[in-house]
Order: structure tokens, then sequence, then C-alpha cells
């Protein structure tokens, strides 16, 4: 079972994956598509509010966060990560619960990176928002630093995330059933 998704002009075939029993989700990679990862870039910049950094969790919205960088003639962004690096300095650390991602995990910033982000205006990117979980870690980690969240963003908010009004997204992208029927 698949998904046409329209977004930034461009259409994508999505494989449905079930979650659970009676959930469904529609594949989004935006790994290895630099046409559709060029598009969103440009397009979620032009929705963009104003902001001094980029900021987003790794690891599929590496490939955005890099182009829209790019495109806005910017030399620096910064990552959330997964995990805690040796050439990491002074890191800290807040919980995440993601859809797509089993038990509990924990997001890591460099404090280096921190020091920099202090009084600044983050702009936090992600390819999905879902439930908000993986967000609302990395507006911790934003705040801890010092930093002001400038604006959340995403190419595509997922299920109930569409009706939220303090994302800036491109389309919606429902969930679905077991039987890959749109649900939200």
């Amino acid at each position: 079972m698949t998904y046409t998704l329209n977004v930034a002009g461009l259409t994508r075939e999505l494989t449905l994956s079930p979650v659970n029993e009676n959930l469904t989700i529609a594949g989004f990679v935006i790994f290895g598509d630099v046409e559709l990862t060029c598009a969103c870039a440009g397009a979620l910049l032009k929705k963009a509010p104003e902001f001094d950094y980029m900021l987003a969790p790794e690891a599929k919205a590496i490939p955005l966060i890099h182009e829209m960088a790019r495109q806005s003639g910017r030399n620096e962004y910064f990552l959330v990560r997964k995990k805690a690096k040796a050439y990491m300095r002074d890191v800290f650390r807040v919980e995440d619960h993601s859809i797509t991602t089993e038990g509990t995990q924990y997001l890591y910033m460099d404090g280096v990176d921190a020091k920099k982000m202090k009084g600044k205006r983050i702009l936090i990117l992600d390819d999905v928002i879902s439930t908000g979980g993986s967000i609302a870690a990395v507006e911790e980690l934003v705040r801890e630093a010092g930093g002001i969240v400038a604006g959340r963003m995403a190419i595509l908010a997922e299920g109930d995330a569409a009706k939220r009004d303090d994302i800036i997204f491109l389309e919606h992208l429902p969930l679905f059933n077991a039987k890959g029927e749109p649900i939200a």
C-alpha cells in the first residue's frame, strides 16, 4: 500500500508501514532524494520567521537543514544528537519520545553549540512532526542553552499535528488504520 504525497510542487509515493495493529504511517524519507530536499528547503525558507541559527535533531532532518543553510547563505547550523560524541564538550541531554522509535531515547546538545545560541533566535526544523515529542525535547535544549525559539518548522505535520498553530509546515500527512485508510 502507498500514499500519494504532493509537497513543494513534487509528487512522491510513500510506502505505508504498520506501527502496531491499529496504526499505519506513511514512510517519508528525504535521504537520497535531492530534488525533494531542495524543493522543500526552498518552500520552508519562504515561510520561515526571522532567525539567527537553525537547529534540527538527527538524522532525517540533516539533509533538510543543510540545504536550508545553503539556500539561505548561512554557514552554520546545529544538530541535536541521539548519542553524545567524544568530541562534544559540556554535553547536556533531555528525554525524547517519538512515534517511530520504540522506548525512551535521549537527545544531546554540545555545550559549544549551546554557548553560540545564548540569546539568539533559534529556528527548529524537522522532516515530520507527529506527536511533537521530539520538537518539545529540542525546545527544552534550546531553553537550557539560553536560546529563544523563533519557530518550529517541518515539511510535514502528521495526524493531529496539522491542527497545531505553533508549527509551520508545508503539507498534512494523515495517519492510517491497518487497512491503509486515513484516520487523522
